[in-house]
């Protein structure tokens, strides 16, 4: 062999070696991306084994409170039409009666019963826990509770009312504490059933003038997530909404005193139908889903203050984990707008003021 073609040779070697150094990180990618693959797609596989059997509504009994109207009624007329047994709970008497007429017309079959207690579930929890004992003697163990007695105030926080703040989280907060700390114990005995509060997206995020609301209402989640907890070894599982504005009597009132800031960036969101809500709510309690969102806003919300709070599903978990940057980056530009709203609305406040004066 001449002294060149043994160069020649040793220069292929080393460029050989030296390739396959090259293409060994892009080896190594292509293996870690097939096991993330793989490993999804098993996640995937077995996501619905341990998932929750979800509930079977029909013949099941189903207690809303602040049953008498908006979201509450329609969640009671949702249940109803696949054939849930309802106990109707508020403090107005005679919108409970308007009330069960209307979910009665909602009923597939002549045994379905609905039952109106009227009481104030804030106030005293003796009382409540012995409505919720009555409605199980006559309707059965409670099989579902949605807690939707609820009440809104909007205003700037130095001009809110000092008790309104304690109103609300008495209604807001209590309200839900008392009934559910009334069903418990059945529920865990029987280990079945499912919870749920329901909140609002201003329990997701605060917004100008619900110094007052928002509170109560992210109250609802630490008590949700705490609960659920404990819930689970019995099979019983939390559900909290988180519905946008919706069109009904108490959206209705608090828009009557509603500062503009707040219109202004509740405008940048749409309202919705309590049909719509009662529909989606229902449907993520019966699987026994933890957070229930409605459209697209309320999915970015939910995924984006997910934090520690529990996933049924894996797929809901490799959802969040996928999304969050994305949608971090939206809710910047959201909140950037918001901002910019308070300080047009603050700018045009002072601009009338100082023309008042000069006048």
């Amino acid at each position: 062999m001449s002294s060149e073609e043994g160069l020649s040779s040793t220069i292929t070697d080393w460029l050989f070696i030296n390739s396959w150094w090259l293409l060994l990180p892009f080896i190594m990618l292509l293996v870690v991306a097939a096991f993330i693959v793989a490993f999804v797609l098993l996640l995937y596989m077995i996501s619905p084994l341990i998932s929750p059997k979800p509930l079977k509504l029909n013949g099941a009994h189903v207690v809303v409170t602040g049953g008498s109207s908006g979201i509450g009624k329609c969640i009671a007329m949702e249940c109803y039409k696949q054939g849930a047994f309802i106990t109707l709970v508020a403090r107005d008497e005679a919108k409970l009666l308007q009330a069960k007429k209307e979910v009665e017309k909602c009923a597939i079959n002549d045994k379905q019963v609905v039952l109106c207690i009227s009481v104030d579930v804030s106030k005293d929890y003796g009382q409540v826990e012995s409505v919720i004992k009555q409605a199980q003697e006559k309707l059965g163990p409670v099989d579902m509770l949605v807690n939707c007695a609820g009440m809104s105030i909007s205003g700037k926080f130095e001009e809110v009312e000092v008790d309104r703040f304690k109103r609300l989280m008495e209604v807001n907060y209590l309200g839900s504490v008392y009934p559910t700390r009334a069903v418990i114990t059945t529920m865990k005995e029987r280990r079945m059933g499912r919870i749920m509060f329901v909140s609002s997206q201003a329990g997701q995020i605060g917004l100008f003038g619900y110094t007052a609301y928002s509170p109560s209402k992210f109250a609802l989640r630490g008590l949700a997530e705490s609960l659920q907890m404990e819930m689970k070894p019995y099979n019983i599982y939390v559900t909290v909404a988180y519905p946008p504005d919706t069109d009904t009597p108490g959206l209705a009132e608090e828009n009557k005193t509603k500062p503009l800031e707040t219109k202004l960036i509740s405008e940048t969101s749409g309202v919705c139908q309590p049909e719509q809500v009662a529909k989606i709510v229902v449907r993520d309690a019966v699987q026994g889903n933890f957070n229930s969102s409605v459209g697209p806003d309320g999915y970015m919300l939910s995924a984006l203050t997910c934090g520690m709070s529990p996933v049924t599903s894996i797929t809901e978990g490799l959802q969040q984990i996928v999304t969050m940057g994305l949608f971090r980056t939206i809710a910047l530009f959201y909140l950037g707008s918001f901002d910019s709203i308070v300080r047009r609305c603050m700018i045009q406040r002072e601009q009338s003021k100082a023309a008042d004066k000069r006048e």
